[in-house]
């Protein structure tokens, strides 16, 4: 079944791939206004480090709460209230105006991506429970297709926008964005099994942590899906922007180029390897990524040839990230999924700010170039750990 058919055969899948498109261009349209605002505020390396991780540390500190709450609540009503929070947020960006406001700009990040993390823990554990098999591994990646392509044109327009109409427009059209994903969402109707429990959050929080403590081959399913966020690149791309290529290129349009260009490839990749990749294959993938951020790092003396690097360090990424979430998807229980995909959410985050920290940290000890390296030669590590370690629960 290719991606056509399956949105054609599955209407339900096809409403939720429009709302993925309207509520994730959103998400990604006013990202470009944040970084510009932080270089025009004459922020350092560890400031811009430190709001990049504000966009994931909340999926690690909320995970446990949010997968009681997936898992004990009605999914629609949830999943509405969260999108009308991000709404909420987006507008309240407005009143950032400089560089005393920080402290008040990283509030607004935390909440706002809190219930973005929420929301999509929602969804992903409405996925496994409406298909399943390759239908769900599809619906993963068009998932994935999805997100990649409005980080693309969302960078790419950001940049655009940010660059001749100013920061405040960006986000003004990014809450437009919201307020039509809240509109088509609340027309979308879907029925699924509701376990009905009395048992209290506390005690369903603690419940899913036992499950994975005793079923050790989910612990190693977060862990090899976690690795993808070893290619959290926001802070090094700013960076890139603000110290090598300001001289080549306006800072919002390097930006949002550079990262168009990697979400092209996130993109372009599931629809080129889809069919040929398999768990068999899965460690050539990681290797593959690993080279291309490798490649990245050796030319980024050049923007030019930096940016066809930046399409290798994407080409396999959405495949990777895919069928790792499927692994998760498909081996966990369904009255403990919500929970185990919060749990994944939060350690998949973790590694996300690791790494940006990472960068953030080692920018001003040595070259970009050689921590972009660095972040290559750990997926050769993770390509050892599945093929040695995972492989063997599959």
């Amino acid at each position: 079944m290719n991606y056509k058919e399956l949105l054609t055969n599955y209407p339900l899948v096809r409403k939720l791939s429009l709302l993925q498109v309207i509520a994730y261009f959103g998400a990604w349209f006013s990202n470009v206004a944040i970084y510009t605002m932080l270089v025009n505020f004459g922020s350092s390396a560890f400031m811009i480090s430190l709001v990049t991780a504000m966009f994931f540390i909340p999926a690690i500190v909320i995970a446990p709460l949010s997968g009681a709450i997936i898992d004990r609540f009605r999914i629609k009503p949830l999943m509405l209230t969260l999108l009308s929070t991000e709404l909420c947020m987006t507008l309240l960006l407005l009143t950032i105006n400089d560089k005393e406001d920080i402290w008040l700009l990283m509030i607004l990040i935390f909440i706002r991506m809190s219930s973005a993390s929420m929301f999509f823990s929602a969804e992903m554990t409405l996925l496994p429970k409406i298909v399943s098999g390759d239908v769900l591994k599809k619906t993963n990646e068009i998932h994935s297709i999805i997100w990649s392509f409005t980080y693309a044109f969302g960078m790419a327009m950001s940049g655009l926008i940010v660059n001749y109409f100013g920061v405040k427009t960006a986000i003004i059209l990014d809450a437009l964005f919201f307020i039509l994903a809240i509109l088509v969402f609340f027309n979308i109707e879907f029925k699924v099994e509701i376990v009905h429990t009395k048992e209290k959050v506390l005690s369903m929080i603690k419940g899913g942590f036992l499950y994975i403590k005793n079923n050790k081959y989910v612990l190693h399913l977060l862990l090899l899906h976690a690795s993808v966020g070893l290619t959290s690149f926001d802070t090094l791309v700013t960076l890139l922007a603000k110290n090598e290529y300001k001289y080549v290129i306006a800072v919002p349009l390097s930006i949002g180029i550079t990262n168009a260009i990697r979400a092209m490839a996130l993109m372009v990749g599931p629809f080129i390897i889809t069919n040929w990749v398999n768990k068999d294959r899965l460690t050539l993938l990681f290797i593959f990524q690993g080279l291309g951020i490798i490649l990245w790092g050796l030319f980024q003396f050049n923007f030019y040839l930096a940016l066809i690097m930046v399409f290798l360090t994407g080409f396999t990424t959405t495949t990777i990230w895919s069928m790792t979430y499927a692994f998760i998807q498909e081996r966990v229980e369904h009255k403990y999924l919500g929970r185990v995909i919060s749990y994944n959410d939060m350690i998949f985050m973790l590694s996300n700010v690791l790494t940006t920290f990472f960068i953030g940290v080692l920018a001003d000890i040595i070259p970009l170039s050689f921590i972009t390296i660095i972040l290559g030669l750990a997926f050769i590590l993770v390509a050892f750990y599945y093929k040695t370690v995972v492989k063997v629960f599959l």
